[in-house]
């Protein structure tokens, strides 16, 4: 709770100007290892993963969640009309950071807040959507058990962002964290790439031979750019996987399942 005593509390500032672009969630390799901070988190918070052929282990096509906002396990599988079981949640919301501080922030630490492992749990989609940009005064996990810990890591956020409090916020915390005074204040967990297969052993060598000249059109070129996924299809281009694919970025991905221009 000392941590707690520590964070400025004050009103909420008005949300004029918020926009969640703004925190350019997925659009911002945070940690360089070349996967969207969805798929991160996926493959920090799940069990049982088995990742996309083709993605260099960054894509989570199945896996199981235990669920920390309910306390039950949720098998996901990657799909439009299924990715959306689990979502990423913003623990710290983004709009609440918003007026909380966060909207004197200058673009490189908004975006760097919007995917921050610290400030992101993979959890029950339903749940999550419930929340909202809810603070702890007004919603915590059903899931009593984890409240404490739900808790620590808001604590552990603002703290880190210097965002304050409003009263019956920090009310809130002391209530919660009042249960478990021994509750540490979680850190940032990296989430590694998880490999598509085993490294075969290695094989004898093949004898040298000249290496052909390259073709005009040399492999790792990109596609040519639409307007949209529908003029790509028609076109015959696509689908864009998120972290393998330069395209993914140029399209919008309605359906947050890490692929543009499917089907």
């Amino acid at each position: 709770m000392a941590a707690v005593a520590d964070l400025e509390v004050k009103g909420r500032a008005p949300k004029t100007g918020y926009d969640r672009d703004l925190f350019a969630y997925r659009e911002y390799d945070q940690d360089r290892n070349g996967c969207d901070i969805r798929n991160d988190i996926l493959r920090r918070d799940l069990a049982d993963l088995v990742t996309g052929v083709g993605t260099n282990g960054c894509v989570v096509e199945t896996g199981t969640l235990d669920d920390p906002y309910s306390g039950t396990p949720i098998a996901f599988t990657r799909g439009s009309s299924t990715s959306g079981q689990v979502q990423i949640d913003h623990v710290v919301a983004l709009s609440d950071a918003w007026q909380k501080g966060a909207q004197s922030w200058d673009v490189t630490t908004m975006r760097e807040f919007g995917n921050d492992p610290l400030n992101l749990l993979a959890a029950d989609g339903p749940l999550n959507a419930q929340k909202g940009d809810g603070d702890a005064a007004t919603w915590l996990p059903p899931n009593k058990v984890f409240r404490c810990g739900y808790v620590a890591r808001q604590v552990a956020v603002k703290r880190e962002y210097d965002l304050w409090l409003t009263e019956a916020e920090r009310d809130a915390m002391v209530r919660v964290l009042g249960d478990c005074p021994a509750q540490e204040l979680p850190s940032r967990e990296t989430a590694p790439l998880m490999p598509e297969l085993a490294a075969p052993s290695p094989a004898a060598p093949a004898p040298a031979v000249e290496a052909p000249a390259p073709a005009a059109d040399a492999a790792g070129a990109q596609d040519p750019r639409f307007d949209s996924c529908k003029d790509a299809k028609a076109a015959g281009y696509g689908p864009y996987v998120s972290g393998v694919d330069p395209e993914y970025g140029w399209y919008r991905d309605g359906d947050s399942d890490g692929t543009v221009c499917e089907g």
